[in-house]
């Protein structure tokens, strides 16, 4: 008889984890939410009770100051309506859409193309191929272009730093060309650069033709790509990215302000990147932090600078006063113990690497499903740290979240006679089992 069977005894293991009051329903539309609202729109409504008639003298109140109202807005596929055209509102941590308008749909990317261009340059810095006080020539096409710019001067050499703060601050088209020509030798060949990497990232409906966001034929991109940029250039570059949160900066004795008003008017806001272009109106593609809770927000198709700062922020206080995150499990907790075969001890901890989280409706409770994924027993000896399996939540909306799994302890093997009389026990006793 082969003993191989008995040092390896794969089974397929899935613990189900029943988690009560500490989960969450992602702000997507659901079908019976829909229903339901549509039940209350149509049922009669009580006519408002006629205001009484002031007393002869009485001098008339001050007219309240005229505020939109949510329900006259134009509305969203998901979450409130918006002024804006396209709309993405997301939690990263938990992969929950807030608000959605529109965001696949094709629309120009403008200035908030420059963080692929900025995203690059991160890229280049972390691998040590860049530094930031490496410098860059000015070209005659780089000194010409129009628009926003840093003021460069044909011929001057610029450092990357001073390339990424002129781009970010100041969305610089100058410093754009710049950066494409010295990493790519054209921007041309940047754009198509940019392009790949964007679709590398996740970014399937976007197609770059220059370094800034110059208006140009065939370039468009989505506010769902947009907002993937976003997050990567957070999660993968944190050391560079406080660069997006400078309020203003002064290059060649001109000062100029960040164009993102957010940054001075809506708390926690860190970041990103305002555009504009006749064709798509104002945008923004904004992130901010409260209380270790980011959300990313991507607008599009607004009317003017002030209605874009206005509308932004609205949305952004929208999404953190009526949404919350619940933490089903903390980074290191253990979701299941798995069994070991021929180790020192007959069980290992299996534990998570990043929060779980669940986002809910503030003030909603509902009940996940998380069910624990792995071959098993696992054989010893184990290494602390080693990939097993998944915890899978599953949302009451059907989603499925996985979170690696890992073991959060070394399993050292059992010493000889260990080995011989479990192998022993098992092959005598194994079958009643």
């Amino acid at each position: 008889m082969p003993v191989s069977w008995l040092t390896d005894l794969p089974r397929t293991f899935g613990v189900l984890l029943a988690l009560t009051g500490i989960a969450g329903l992602p702000l997507a539309a659901t079908a019976q939410q829909q229903q339901d609202q549509q039940r209350r729109q149509t049922q009669p409504q009580k006519p408002p009770a006629k205001p009484r008639q002031p007393a002869a003298g009485t001098p008339k109140p001050a007219a309240p100051p005229v505020a939109a109202k949510t329900e006259a807005l134009p509305p969203s596929q998901v979450g409130i309506g918006t002024l804006a055209k396209h709309a993405f509102m997301v939690d990263p941590q938990t992969s929950t859409v807030l608000l959605f308008k529109d965001a696949d749909v094709a629309m120009p990317p403008s200035s908030m193309s420059k963080m692929m261009t900025i995203y690059i340059l991160f890229e280049e810095l972390a691998a040590g191929r860049l530094k930031l006080d490496t410098r860059f020539r000015v070209s005659e096409r780089a000194r010409n272009m129009g628009g926003s710019r840093m003021f460069l001067e044909l011929g001057s050499e610029v450092s990357v730093e001073d390339l990424i703060k002129g781009i970010i601050v100041l969305s610089g088209n100058d410093a754009c060309v710049v950066v494409a020509e010295a990493l790519s030798g054209t921007e041309e060949s940047f754009a198509d650069r940019m392009t790949k990497r964007g679709r590398e990232l996740g970014m399937t409906r976007t197609v770059f033709k220059n370094s800034s966001g110059w208006p140009a034929e065939g370039q468009y991109t989505t506010a769902r790509d947009l907002a993937v940029l976003s997050w990567h250039t957070i999660d993968d570059y944190p050391q560079y990215y406080r660069y997006y949160a400078d309020m203003n900066w002064t290059y060649n004795n001109i000062r100029q302000e960040n164009r993102n008003r957010l940054l001075r008017t809506t708390p926690g806001t860190d970041g990103l990147k305002t555009g504009h272009t006749e064709e798509g109106g104002y945008g923004q593609a904004t992130s901010a932090v409260r209380d270790g809770r980011r959300l990313i927000l991507v607008v599009n198709g607004l009317n003017s600078m002030a209605e874009r700062a206005q509308e932004t922020s609205r949305l952004m206080e929208w999404g953190y006063r009526e949404s919350t995150n619940t933490t089903v499990f903390r980074a290191g907790d253990t979701v299941v113990e798995a069994p070991v075969w021929l180790g020192a001890q007959d069980k290992v901890p299996l534990v998570v690497t990043k929060p779980v989280q669940i986002t809910a409706p503030a003030g909603q409770t509902v009940t996940p499903r998380v069910v624990a994924r792995f071959e098993g027993p696992l054989a010893a000896p184990i290494a602390k740290g080693t990939k097993v399996g998944t915890a899978a939540v599953t949302l009451p909306d059907g989603r499925v979240i996985e979170y690696p799994l890992e073991t959060g302890v070394a399993v050292p093997r059992m010493g000889v006679v260990g080995r011989m009389t479990t192998m022993v026990q098992h092959y005598l006793f194994g079958w009643l089992s």
